[in-house]
């Protein structure tokens, strides 16, 4: 085995850029099925609710299959996972682009295809990431959600075009083939379950380093214990508060600023400037999140993003849109990658795939029931408030929740 450093460089972090570009790809696929609707529906003939239906279900069976991508890890190695879900995804791929009936293409592209980027996803990758470091621990998993961001960004364009050119068969053919490509060398040769003994500690940091008594009790307890007791829960409320603002916006953010008032092109502009930002809000967010309580970063985070939800209700000229989508962004993507940094380092590293892939489906559930509340509540009271009024609400009451983490 190669040495963990090489010329002063730490091989952690050769797994960690790794994970970042397959996040990049898992993400922005599972999120960036929009390019893909209209042409599945015009070539399919299923109607748009029939395709919906079909996505929505995939998302649930997306952030279903986490907790058992956590167990599989946590069992088998993140290797094994990682060529189980390329395998997995490589033959969803190859039936649904072959599959003319809609319970086929329910089966492929809606069940099969999300199971296999969960297995692929950062939930198989948190556990041996934490694993390896310890002093950089929030950096290092801050780098996933920069990959996600950077996902959506990149991959919804690139889709695009790619259809535009060769259609959707071909390009969900290539995807899976570039997927398979990538991952499979990853799991063979950069991915390494065993860290040296004292990760990136520096060496004056060895034996001392803060919460190492913590960690060392938490590691003794069992899955059972961990979901009993009251931490799990909190960062699970929160995710769950995460998952319902984030879909929310990304679902309806569009028709609600088009509804007080701006055209189409400003509210895709204002809403994809919360992403761009988002980018390098992860890297400022992973430093800090290093060298300040996490919790309470994580509070902060929910909050200003809570104070935003209220600010995009309100905002009435160019310049307040975007300058609210700006502050948005910087705290947009930092509660998940806090979230499993936190979960790590209270319960530590053995069953942290575990606990954050059944975490992570608080945060499906919050993404399906806004979803579904952002177009009743405006069916029903002819507002937006309903539904983004709660997600405001519920982000503050998650930021309160933070800070009763446990230092």
């Amino acid at each position: 085995m190669t040495e963990s450093r090489t010329g002063g460089w730490y091989f952690g972090w050769n797994i960690v850029a790794a994970a970042t570009l397959l996040t990049l790809l898992t993400v922005g696929m599972r999120l960036g099925t929009g390019p893909f609707f209209l042409p599945m529906t015009q070539d399919l003939g299923f109607s748009r609710s029939l395709l919906s239906s079909i996505v929505a279900i995939g998302m649930l069976c997306y952030g279903l299959a986490m907790p058992l991508a956590g167990v599989l890890v946590a069992r088998w190695g993140t290797r094994f996972v990682l060529l189980l879900g390329a395998a997995v995804v490589a033959a969803s791929v190859v039936w649904a682009i072959n599959a003319r009936d809609a319970f086929g293409f329910f089966l492929s592209f809606g069940v099969l295809l999300s199971v296999g980027l969960a297995f692929t996803s950062p939930v198989a990758l948190t556990p041996v990431i934490s694993r390896w470091f310890t002093r950089q621990r929030g950096m290092a998993l801050f780098f996933l959600s920069t990959g996600s961001m950077a996902g959506i960004a990149i991959m919804t364009p690139v889709l695009t075009y790619a259809i535009a050119a060769v259609g959707w068969q071909t390009t969900l053919l290539g995807f899976a083939a570039v997927f398979v490509v990538f991952t499979v060398p990853v799991a063979l040769f950069v991915i390494r379950e065993q860290a040296p003994p004292n990760t990136d500690l520096l060496p004056e940091q060895i034996d001392v380093s803060p919460g190492a008594a913590a960690a060392s009790r938490t590691e003794r307890l069992s899955f059972g214990q961990s979901v009993r007791t009251a931490p799990f829960w909190q960062v699970t409320l929160g995710l769950f508060a995460c998952g319902f603002s984030m879909n929310l916006l990304g679902t309806h953010g569009i028709p609600m600023l088009m509804d007080h008032g701006f055209d189409a092109t400003t509210s895709s502009l204002g809403i994809g400037l919360i992403g761009l930002v988002a980018i390098f809000g992860t890297l400022a967010l992973g430093r800090i999140s290093d060298a300040l309580p996490r919790r309470k970063i994580l509070a902060a985070i929910y909050l200003i993003r809570g104070i935003g939800f209220f600010a995009l209700l309100l905002v009435g000229t160019h310049g307040q849109l975007y300058l609210a989508a700006a502050v948005g962004g910087l705290v947009w993507a930092g509660s998940i990658a806090l979230s499993s940094a936190i979960l790590a380092d209270i319960y530590g590293v053995r069953l942290v795939g575990v606990l954050y892939g059944l975490a992570y489906v608080g945060h499906q559930i919050g993404a399906m029931i806004s979803s579904w509340l952002g177009g009743w509540g405006f069916e029903t009271f002819g507002t937006h408030w309903i539904a983004f009024g709660s997600a405001g609400v519920l982000l503050a009451l998650a930021a309160w929740i933070a800070l009763r983490l446990p230092p």
